[in-house]
């Protein structure tokens, strides 16, 4: 288990939940990317989870990268070290086949905000604050603030959130699609884990799902319904398929008990 990382088992059954935990803002710095990156592979391999809610705890989910790790030398100053750690953390995550769930309190800020655009769903605190502020830096994000979040919220709207650094508000936030729901504070975890619990109890066929949509995301019209049709073939691969198939054929539509195999 790592310093700044946990992976833990919560009350539901099927859904777990990655924990950061790096007193005093979660600020991102190499060694808590290399952890959640290390969490993120085991997740990957414990099929006996169906969902996930990412979690910085109840004040900061995380305020940003670490700027002292910021290399200001003189020549060619190259954070790659860095931001290479953190884009293969985060790219794992968002190509988890578990169905995900940021509970955001507090600031969602740079670094914060890439990570909690990773997951497939984002719940959060009314006095929740999402923000690209690099720009404040002289610096532009290196972790999906300029392609996720556009893809999230619009490109005029992401360009007008990168290009100025401000803060977004929760209620903001909802308005834009950043995030699904908006909760009073001391509820956030419990409500994230609620939705992963919905998730969790789903069939199998949601990894296909998932896998399809993000995957055709970006490609022809033509070419993702190629990758449609082949996640379409190995959903009837599942025992969830007989099962649900089954259900409907003897007791109609929504009362099938799904496994997760």
């Amino acid at each position: 288990m790592g310093e700044f990382v946990r992976l833990e088992d919560s009350s539901v059954d099927g859904v777990a939940v990655i924990r950061l935990d790096r007193p005093k803002v979660n600020a991102l710095n190499r060694q808590l990317c290399s952890e959640l990156g290390e969490v993120v592979a085991e997740l990957a391999d414990r099929r006996e989870v169906r969902a996930a809610v990412l979690w910085g705890g109840p004040r900061f989910f995380a305020a940003g990268a670490d700027i002292s790790e910021f290399p200001t030398n003189e020549g060619h100053r190259d954070p790659s070290p860095l931001v290479a750690v953190m884009n293969n953390a985060y790219n794992a995550l968002e190509r988890l086949p578990q169905i995900t769930v940021a509970a955001v309190n507090g600031f969602a800020l740079g670094g914060g905000c890439e990570l909690a655009m990773t997951t497939d769903f984002r719940v959060c605190g009314e006095s929740a604050q999402f923000g690209q502020p690099e720009v404040l830096l002289g610096l532009i994000p290196g972790a999906g603030g300029t392609q996720r979040l556009t893809r999230l919220v619009g490109i005029t709207k992401s360009k007008e959130l990168n290009y100025s650094g401000r803060m977004v508000p929760a209620a903001e936030a909802l308005e834009i699609g950043l995030v699904s729901a908006v909760y009073p504070d001391e509820e956030v975890f419990d409500r994230a884990l609620e939705m992963a619990a919905q998730y969790a109890s789903g069939p199998a066929s949601l990894a296909n799902m998932k896998f399809a949509i993000q995957n055709g995301a970006d490609l022809t019209i033509q070419a993702a319904l190629d990758v449609e049709q082949s996640e379409f073939v190995k959903s009837f691969q599942t025992d969830d398929a007989v099962i649900g198939i089954t259900s409907f054929l003897e007791s109609g539509a929504g009362n099938a008990e799904f496994t997760g195999a």
